[in-house]
């Protein structure tokens, strides 16, 4: 378990008890480590937003498509 449902106390007591039952050990982060991965993709996209400013003086075209399941390699590279 890992990202920000890994931080979940009651998932981590409920997945240790089933774990503990069926005889497997699971691990986890620490708490510090278990961050949303929403932020990150956020981050990425600021950044992304910035450096296409930065490319032409007009401001940057934000429109885009609803793609479920977008293939990240279909992404031009910043």
């Amino acid at each position: 378990m890992a990202g920000g449902v890994g931080a979940n106390a009651h998932l981590r007591e409920r997945l240790t008890r089933e774990a503990a039952q069926r005889g497997v050990s699971v691990f986890y982060p620490r708490l510090e480590f278990c961050t949303d991965n929403g932020a990150m993709i956020a981050y990425a996209g600021a950044q992304r937003l910035l450096s296409k400013r930065n490319e032409a003086t007009a401001p940057a075209d934000l429109t885009f498509a609803i793609k479920p399941r977008w293939e990240l390699a279909t992404l031009d590279a910043v």
